[in-house]
């Protein structure tokens, strides 16, 4: 079906200008959308698709011949086309979305396309993979939320290709999974599980409802994943690393039992597996879309837990003893404009402290249309200090803890 150009596009970004790969030619014979080989981008000079077709399955730094020529555009890749009105990526690109199938094509109705770029997620088109994030050096080591031993407070992200990215803290990010994220339906850290002295990651895998642990290498990366639960993740929910709630030494989880809606806590062992489970919660925690193991906010030398009310969007403290988390404290209002809360430790030198990626519907300064992450700062009494919305893009990604 052909399709106007509006509607072939995902969105309409700024381009970076990156290094591209050559030009695999063009085709000298009649062609028709269907002649487009499957993974390719396919491109002609005329309005309806016909004539001489141009092709390439790798990004193209300049079209050549080809340049400001082209009329219709059909890309059966597995990537997003990042279309650029210059050559090497330069000026803004207009973003086109995977279409192996070749059920929609267009032209954009101009001629100026210079470049092509093909990337695995929309983002890529004008930003880097991950965002941005920074955090100030705390002034002793973090009991977690720092996952490279640089004594700042660090974030993992999934993009929307299922790639995880660690975020060290210092603006900068490198990837530390390379595939496959998007098979697991829960992933936390938090911890040191595996008990080396190193943070480590729990990823609960959706087609098998078993529970993985990846063990933190100390440098940010991941190490070979070892199964620590061999079934029946897919019935909780909020899958949660919480730190240290049973005073053990060992790092704990705790998640919300869908079908009771009881709240489950499953202590750490010596051999980095998970003990027999606690009821911590006796019912009522389905009414919970977000829990976050946030560390000790309150001084008392105890883990403590965080969740967010679905009906109303409050934002819960619950402190934690001995095995036990005691009665709830409001935190604040409006949480419901977030899209998930992270525990990320001591980011600014105050103590364990939130980060909230934001919907469209957060209004606040340096944050466009819910593309931005918030910082909240400990008050050191179970709450948190006022957000400070940080002027990095943290849209189209699929998660952050």
């Amino acid at each position: 079906m052909r399709t106007s150009w509006g509607r072939r596009l995902v969105t309409a970004v700024t381009a970076l200008g990156l290094t591209s790969a050559g030009l695999l030619g063009a085709t000298p014979a009649q062609a028709a959308v269907g002649d487009c080989p499957k993974g390719y981008f396919c491109a002609w000079q005329t309005d309806n698709a016909t004539g001489t077709m141009f092709k390439t399955d790798k990004s193209v730094a300049t079209l050549g011949s080809w340049d400001n020529k082209i009329r219709t555009i059909v890309n059966r890749t597995s990537q997003y086309a990042c279309l650029h009105s210059d050559a090497n990526y330069a000026d803004s690109s207009l973003v086109v979305a995977p279409d192996p199938a070749a059920a929609n094509w267009g032209g954009p109705g101009t001629n100026s396309l210079s470049s092509v770029k093909l990337v695995p997620t929309a983002r890529e088109c004008s930003l880097p993979a991950y965002p941005e994030w920074s955090s100030t050096q705390a002034m002793y080591a973090a009991d977690f939320g720092d996952m490279n031993g640089d004594q700042r407070a660090d974030v993992v992200v999934r993009d929307q290709a299922g790639r995880l990215w660690f975020l060290p803290g210092d603006l900068t990010g490198r990837m530390i999974g390379s595939a496959g994220w998007n098979g697991m339906s829960a992933l936390t850290r938090h911890g040191d599980f595996s008990r080396d002295g190193r943070e480590d990651v729990i990823a609960a895998e959706a087609s098998t409802g078993k529970l993985w642990l990846y063990p933190g290498t100390g440098t940010g990366a991941l190490g070979a994943r070892t199964l620590i639960g061999s079934g029946g993740w897919n019935g909780m929910a909020q899958i949660t690393a919480f730190g240290d709630l049973t005073r053990d030494g060992r790092s704990d989880l705790v998640a919300i039992e869908k079908s009771t809606g009881k709240l489950w806590l499953y202590p750490g062992t010596a051999s980095g597996g998970l003990g027999a489970r606690k009821l911590i919660g006796s019912g009522g925690w389905n009414g919970m879309n977000d829990l976050v193991g946030a560390g000790d906010m309150n001084g008392d030398s105890h883990a403590d837990l965080l969740a967010r009310e679905a009906s109303t969007g409050k934002l819960w403290f619950y402190p934690g003893g001995p095995g036990y988390i005691g009665a709830r404290k409001l935190v604040g209002s409006g949480w419901n404009t977030m899209r998930y809360v992270i525990g990320v430790g001591d980011f600014s030198g105050r103590g364990p402290g939130l980060a909230a990626v934001a919907t469209p519907s957060y209004t606040g300064p340096n944050c466009w249309s819910g593309a931005c992450v918030v910082k909240y700062a400990a008050n050191g009494m179970g709450g948190v200090y006022p957000g400070e919305p940080q002027p990095w893009d943290w849209s189209d990604l699929n998660g952050a803890f």
